[in-house]
């Protein structure tokens, strides 16, 4: 059996970032089961807390099975699951990953989504030592490109009519970001 990557909880003044927990299903709900939350997701909002049951039981095998990080963002006051960040598709050695993330929607407009990614970002750089962090987003999702630039990501392409959701063809814009753009900006 093999060994899991290590996943270190983080945190940052306002978050704990860590590992999800199967009593973490109901609040998962509440975030992917919104449609506006979901909107530029690769695939639409959940209609049963089932769903999310599955994916919290999807991510502890992952984590188990594959190199993949899932962290779930948690309010340091409550504890609370207000989203997630995954890291998947790592490859250590080409030292690159992918990225992408969600955040309850009472939770947004806080400058929350940065100060979680910020953290994973520094890990994924720092500890993991990675040159090169991608994210994949929906070009109509303003605010996400925002994040990204606004953490020095790169809008590096586009790749048209990439995902079916929801009824909808949708765009991808790639976004990448390498260490010493990051470390040093």
């Amino acid at each position: 059996m093999r060994k899991p990557l290590a996943q270190p909880e983080l945190h940052s003044p306002r978050l704990h970032l860590r590992e999800v927990r199967a009593s973490d299903a109901a609040a998962l709900y509440a975030v992917h089961s919104d449609p506006q939350v979901m909107r530029y997701w690769s695939y639409p909002a959940w209609t049963a807390l089932a769903q999310a049951e599955q994916k919290v039981a999807d991510i502890q095998r992952q984590r188990r099975e594959e190199d993949i990080l899932v962290w779930a963002v948690a309010d340091a006051a409550s504890g609370l699951l207000i989203g997630t960040i995954a890291v998947f598709a790592l490859n250590a050695g080409q030292g690159r990953a992918e990225v992408g993330y969600s955040l309850h929607r009472d939770w947004q407009g806080k400058g929350l989504a940065s100060e979680a990614l910020r953290q994973v970002l520094a890990y994924l750089f720092g500890d993991m030592g990675l040159r090169r962090v991608e994210a994949d987003v929906d070009p109509r999702n303003h605010a996400s490109c925002r994040l990204l630039e606004k953490l020095g990501f790169v809008r590096e392409g586009l790749f048209r009519e990439r995902w079916h959701v929801n009824g909808e063809i949708c765009d991808s814009a790639m976004f990448g970001l390498l260490r010493g753009d990051f470390l040093s900006p």
